[in-house]
């Protein structure tokens, strides 16, 4: 009896796998060098400290603010604190930008009151505290500091340290994109796309992917080419599609990578082309992508786009067998069910296939029936105690 292999076709990420994700930027705000004179007698000291961390002379630019910051001076403690918390010119060290963070902050620096709720949020520097950094945020977004505008709504909308509010997520995001806070852009348009706080409006969730993604944001990239690929807010066009795509996969973007590589094979917006598809399979599959690990398997046993290479296919779907992908398992067990780049090996081919069969596919489940016709009851049993055994791993 021949074994059912599945062909399907399925799509890198569909919206679960990439539109999923409510983003924030997770490290500390960009070293910006803020000098906030707060008398006129420091800011001849200030300007000093400025121009030497201008010039990247960091050293002298701490001899300059530590001063002045022992002084009281909140723009010197705000300096301090964004220099100990990248390390510039003083070793890394989180416990005194928090101190100096908090110093800047209690005197109503702005800035400094947002860097010190992501500090608290990501726990650098002391225990997490999710009330803390909602506390610190707060003063900072009411103050219009788009970044800790975008942090207060990733709080809601994660129910950090608040109680989840969807519609308050909305508010933070939408106030941090109208002052073009990329990442802002970026989950307001997810969540118009999904209708969490607001009416669903894809041509709302467009617009704003369009913004973030003419920034450059790779996601907001692989995003809208979903919207033309699917149709949804604009009308369907692949060739748009594949654009935007591209424009993702040449930042790395492993699924934008995939999903280029699914749109060549199947001739979608650009010339059938694989050896184009997989090249970009590759990309990915170099990046744990199991998807593209998969499908890159797949065009070395059919020969598409590479010469045919049952080995070669192996790696690949033993790669994304060991993620826990089904697809993979199920074709891994097909490879040792028939011995073609493998010893034949009816036993690994049945723990594969029960692994996918545990997971509902149906293939797995036919084909571990099928297998196990031909095997003893040791064999057997021992395909379903390396079954059990079996652990997923992380994408390599």
């Amino acid at each position: 009896m021949m074994l059912d292999r599945s062909m399907k076709s399925r799509k890198a990420l569909g919206n679960a796998g990439i539109r999923n994700r409510i983003l924030t930027k997770g490290c500390i705000v960009k070293a910006i060098i803020l000098f906030i004179s707060l008398c006129l007698p420091a800011l001849a000291e200030l300007t000093a400290g400025q121009q030497a961390a201008e010039s990247g002379d960091y050293a002298t630019a701490f001899k300059e603010f530590l001063p002045l910051a022992m002084q009281g001076n909140a723009a010197a403690q705000l300096n301090l604190g964004i220099m100990y918390a990248q390390g510039q010119g003083v070793p890394l060290d989180y416990q005194k930008a928090m101190q100096w963070y908090r110093l800047a902050a209690s005197r109503g620096v702005a800035v400094a009151q947002s860097n010190l709720c992501l500090m608290y949020a990501q726990g650098l520097g002391g225990p997490r505290d999710y009330k803390e950094a909602v506390r610190w945020c707060s003063l900072a977004a009411d103050r219009g500091v788009a970044d800790a505008q975008l942090y207060l709504g990733v709080m809601y909308a994660r129910g950090e340290g608040v109680p989840r509010d969807d519609e308050k997520a909305v508010h933070w995001y939408r106030l941090a994109a109208e002052e073009g806070n990329v990442t802002a852009e970026l989950n307001l348009a997810f969540m118009c796309d999904q209708g969490l706080g607001v009416p669903q409006d894809h041509e709302e969730a467009v617009r704003w992917y369009r913004l973030a993604a003419d920034e450059g944001n790779a996601i907001a990239q692989l995003n809208l080419g979903l919207t033309y690929a699917q149709g949804v807010g604009v009308a369907r066009d692949y060739k748009e599609a594949v654009h935007w795509y591209r424009l993702a996969a040449d930042q790395g973007n492993a699924a934008a990578q995939v999903t280029l590589g699914h749109m060549y094979s199947q001739g979608l917006g650009a010339s059938r082309d694989f050896k184009e598809a997989a090249r970009f399979y590759r990309l990915a599959a170099d990046q744990g992508n199991a998807v593209a690990q998969v499908s890159l398997g797949r065009m070395y046993t059919e020969g598409f786009g590479v010469p045919q290479d049952y080995k070669q296919a192996v790696q690949w779907y033993r790669l994304a067998a060991e993620q826990g992908d089904t697809f993979a398992q199920v074709d891994l067990g097909v490879m040792y069910d028939q011995g073609k780049g493998v010893l034949q090996d009816y036993t690994q081919a049945h723990m594969w296939f029960n692994l996918a069969a545990a997971n509902g596919d149906a293939s797995g489940i036919k084909n571990r029936d099928i297998v196990a016709r031909k095997m003893t009851p040791v064999q057997i049993a021992e395909a379903q105690r390396l079954a059990r055994e079996f652990k997923p791993q992380a994408g390599r």
